[in-house]
């Protein structure tokens, strides 16, 4: 499912991030995607927030050079839209044709979306049988304001590319972290710098997504407040000591651990609405990426927190590479599933 999309055969995905932007093209070989080529570079988290023109020119730019340098030719790309942009949600509509589906959706626009319908872009997908209504059916339904999306095509048109998809960053990060043949329920955590995406699947498909205002940064923060350190030490701590008790006495744990029960509240939260829908669907895996689930011992605290298999997530679990390259592309993989769920994306 796709805000905007036309089939190409060859692109490559783009994740313009809070504090980096990620480029990845991948190779259809066969059965089997092959990594292609890939790029990295840190931005001003100031110049990607801000909706300034003079700011855009400078991420735009910022994009043209990190192109430039990972040699990529075409001008094809899939972009990943930010999920605080982004309404998506999954919600019920009467059994109907697909034509008939279609024109009930559009009718009703208006009170299944935040934004008025003129002013925004709709997509939605078919997802299966309502688990609530026999004679429903369950879509995922995505929407995002003209406005962003008229700006961040501008932008990226302004140095010469093709935008052939906008993709909702959670349902990009989904085609990455899970095997195509998964189907028990699974809970994405993805925890970025400013925000954590949550998804929670079944068949591959989700079916609540959900994104918390508190990331990695207000761990910093709140180490930086307890232990009245600077932001540098706060980050050094906290990488190097995280949720372990023992280390430095557990003063690290005591100082963010308001934060992060502020964040597994929410999880749980989650974990209830999704049990409360799919009361057939027990919920075993949890898959944790971004740049907390390498903060030491909280895939663990997660683990004992909620009685689930955690596992870090791998954003080349799906991918082919050179055997050479293992120990550089897993150091970056939580940093890099939603720019190749883009890439994975079919043409």
């Amino acid at each position: 499912m796709n805000i905007l999309s036309n089939k190409v055969s060859d692109f490559f995905g783009l994740d313009i991030g809070t504090s980096a932007i990620r480029l990845v093209e991948l190779h259809n070989t066969g059965n089997v995607m092959t990594l292609a080529k890939y790029a990295y570079a840190p931005i001003d988290p100031k110049i990607t927030a801000s909706d300034a023109k003079a700011d855009q020119d400078k991420v735009a730019q910022a994009i043209k050079n990190l192109i430039s340098q990972a040699h990529i030719t075409t001008k094809n790309v899939a972009v990943g839209l930010p999920s605080q942009r982004v309404f998506t949600a999954v919600v019920d509509i009467d059994r109907l044709s697909t034509d008939e589906l279609a024109k009930t959706i559009r009718y009703q626009a208006d009170a299944l979306i935040p934004t008025p319908l003129a002013e925004s872009k709709m997509d939605w997908a078919l997802i299966g049988d309502s688990p609530a209504d026999r004679t429903k059916v369950e879509i995922i339904l995505s929407s995002v304001a003209n406005e962003f999306i008229e700006s961040r095509l501008e932008m990226l048109e302004s140095i010469g590319l093709n935008v052939i998809a906008f993709e909702p960053e959670n349902l990009a990060l989904t085609r990455a972290m899970l095997a195509p043949d998964a189907t028990a329920p699974r809970m994405i955590v993805d925890i970025g710098s400013k925000a954590t995406d949550i998804v929670i699947t079944i068949d591959g498909v989700p079916r609540l997504t959900r994104s918390i205002p508190t990331g990695s940064d207000a761990f910093i923060r709140s180490a930086m407040q307890n232990l009245n350190i600077d932001e540098t030490q706060a980050q050094q701590f906290v990488l190097k000591f995280g949720l372990s008790k023992e280390k430095l006495e557990g003063q690290i744990f005591h100082a963010i651990s308001g934060t992060v029960d502020t964040l597994t509240t929410e999880i749980e939260k989650s974990i209830k609405f999704f049990s409360t829908r799919y009361p057939k669907e027990k919920m075993e895996y949890l898959v944790v990426t971004g740049g907390a689930s390498v903060i030491p011992e909280f895939p663990l605290y997660l683990a004992n927190k909620f009685g689930l298999n955690v596992e870090i997530g791998n954003a080349w679990r799906n991918v082919a590479f050179p055997r050479d390259r293992q120990n550089e592309l897993m150091a970056i993989s939580n940093q890099f599933g939603v720019v190749v769920g883009l890439a994975e994306r079919k043409a």
